[in-house]
């Protein structure tokens, strides 16, 4: 028996499509939302989902744990509402629980970006998303981890992604969690170096670029390598920022008056 476990935040162009490609599938479906006002909820409820509603400022990591543990099922599929389950994932979900090799399991998640799917930027992406309940769970302030022991499976079958609407979507994320990590980063006494602003974006191109083969996805595999050449890049400055704010003062952009 299998719970699928999706969080929400006003997801309501996505929420549809995520659902109805685990139908089939989850005996369960539990979505664990934090305050949409965009008629998530309501699209949720409407295809069958258990609605239950995140503790407000709760990390990423802590409303995955809290929907774990509403999960009733024995085994739990953990999808985000911007991804969609392939039929061929599906098929492979369905005949691995039948005799279950594994206590945890990884899929690829594939991209979307641009009008096709990327074939080498981001892919392939594995991720642990399918486990028996009781053997994982979630940490992490910025970027969840799954923290599990033991052996972990593979399945066929592609995870569609689905992650951005727009170039200007993505670098506003890219913004977003450039600042979020570099914050974290600080909490745990990371401190600016140069060579960190300088040569870190440098290799995130390079490893996007050659040693994934970006290359070959054309112009879209270079615009993803910009995007990690550009995400590094303000994560350090960022990182600079919080340090000199802490040196100056929070009025570091301010000037004072004699």
């Amino acid at each position: 028996m299998l719970s699928v476990l999706i969080r929400t935040k006003n997801e309501i162009e996505n929420i549809e499509r995520a659902i109805n490609s685990v139908k089939s599938l989850a005996q369960e479906i539990i979505v664990v939302d934090d305050g949409s006002i965009d008629g998530t909820v309501e699209k949720a409820k409407s295809l069958g989902a258990k609605v239950f509603t995140a503790k407000t400022n709760s990390t990423f990591a802590e409303k995955l744990n809290y929907g774990i543990n509403l999960c009733r099922n024995e085994w739990i599929f953990v999808l985000d509402a911007d991804e969609e389950v392939s039929e061929e994932l599906k098929n492979s979900i369905i005949s691995e629980l039948k005799n279950p090799k594994f206590k945890a399991y990884e899929v690829t998640r594939k991209t979307y970006y641009l009008g096709k799917f990327l074939n080498h930027s981001w892919y392939p992406e594995w991720r642990l998303r399918l486990f028996k309940k009781g053997t994982v769970y979630f940490e992490g302030e910025i970027h969840e981890k799954p923290v599990y022991k033991g052996k972990i499976g593979r399945l066929k079958g592609d995870l569609y992604h689905y992650s951005f609407k727009s170039l200007k979507h993505q670098y506003l994320k890219n913004v977003n969690y450039a600042y979020g990590m570099a914050l974290s980063l600080f909490k745990k006494g990371k401190r600016f170096k140069f060579y960190n602003l300088i040569f870190n974006p440098i290799w995130s191109f390079t490893k996007v670029f050659f040693l994934k083969l970006g290359f070959l996805d054309g112009s879209r595999g270079f615009l993803v390598a910009v995007s990690a050449f550009i995400y590094t890049f303000l994560k350090y400055l960022f990182l600079l920022e919080l340090e000199l704010k802490e040196k100056y003062g929070e009025n570091l952009w301010k000037r004072k008056n004699s």
